[in-house]
């Protein structure tokens, strides 16, 4: 693949840096132990697609026997585009939410973030529907497993698509998750034909192993035979995708889908594909609590960078810490004021 784009820079014209396109789900955290997963056939550190029923059996288990610890505005692009706006990007970002108490928690808690988004179609003129849930498992591991019925994020179509917001926009963002949907896998393909269109860079993040093993067709559908600017994935995603039994090899794979691309490598940091040269990304010492968000967080505060026109190595380094600093302690993303923290100790700016 040809790497003739260059990483954005910024301009007046845009009036966002990042538009995001993902699903929309109230995550609901709780602390729980290997067993309790164990007993119920639950697959320890992935994400399972559930339905009704069984969210309202686990959730009033999970709540008797271990109550909630937390809850957020969630969705690995929402988790994303929280953390860049919280770093400093103008971010945008379009769900599809229920008529219901988690969807005005949904929106209000993405207003308190700095994010924009669409109205929700469903209070007027579409049929009502609940919001979607995480249920966030984590271990004493700090690994984290999920447990997700979308709702009526399933329902996520090209009519969420704000173009005009897109239109000016610096770089559109692709959750991978949106693969388990037919008509969220539209729009994604919609939604980066609308960019190349106009010039925009595409951002993808494979999302979850399970994307690849349940849902590999559609994932080869969103990327297309062109590709994209930058890619998002773990060691294990990398590994999967590409069939080879090494990062090195695999790094080399993604080469045909991704003009750019960070591969996260936990404990050992992170391995960066700038266009021309692979950087290595030095990894920060932590006793890790709880694992969710931590890519999510990675790739926001990237994509800020990135966005900024910081490039590659700054970018990965900025969110080497962030995403550092999220795994020390509960729950999907930082505290707002940690991210100038951060930014100060790698960027130098406040």
């Amino acid at each position: 693949m040809s790497s003739t784009s260059t990483t954005p820079t910024p301009a007046s014209s845009h009036r966002y840096d990042i538009y995001g396109l993902g699903n929309a789900l109230v995550d609901k955290e709780f602390l729980v132990h290997d067993e309790f997963l164990q007993a119920r056939g639950i697959a320890k550190g992935s994400m399972t697609l559930i339905d009704e029923p069984r969210l309202v059996s686990l959730l009033a288990e999970l709540r008797s026997e271990f109550g909630l610890k937390g809850r957020a505005s969630g969705g690995s692009a929402a988790n994303t585009l929280v953390t860049a706006s919280y770093f400093g990007s103008r971010a945008f970002y379009s769900c599809r939410v229920g008529a219901d108490e988690a969807g005005e928690f949904y929106l209000a808690d993405l207003s308190a973030a700095g994010v924009a988004t669409n109205p929700r179609r469903d209070a007027d003129n579409a049929a009502p529907g609940m919001t979607g849930r995480c249920l966030v498992l984590v271990t004493d591991d700090a690994e984290r497993t999920m447990n997700t019925f979308l709702g009526i994020t399933s329902d996520l179509s090209h009519e969420e698509i704000d173009f005009d917001a897109l239109a000016a926009s610096r770089l559109l963002y692709i959750e991978g998750y949106l693969v388990t949907s037919p008509t969220g896998r539209a729009a994604a393909v919609r939604a980066k034909a609308f960019a190349r269109e106009r010039g925009i860079e595409v951002a993808y993040t494979l999302s979850d192993s399970s994307m690849l093993q349940f849902f590999g067709e559609g994932v080869a559908q969103i990327l297309g035979d062109d590709g994209v600017d930058l890619l998002f994935c773990n060691e294990g995603e990398a590994l999967q995708w590409s069939g080879q039994a090494s990062i090195a090899a695999a790094a080399n794979a993604l080469k045909q889908v991704a003009r750019r691309f960070c591969i996260t490598l936990g404990a050992r940091g992170a391995l960066i594909f700038d266009g021309e040269n692979f950087l290595e990304i030095a990894p920060h010492a932590v006793t890790p609590v709880d694992s969710n968000g931590a890519g999510d967080v990675f790739a926001g505060a990237f994509l800020h960078a990135y966005a900024a026109g910081m490039g590659c190595q700054r970018a990965g380094d900025l969110a080497s810490l962030a995403s550092a600093r999220c795994v020390m302690q509960f729950g999907p993303r930082l505290p707002a004021h940690a991210h100038g923290e951060i930014r100060a100790q790698v960027l130098g700016v406040a």
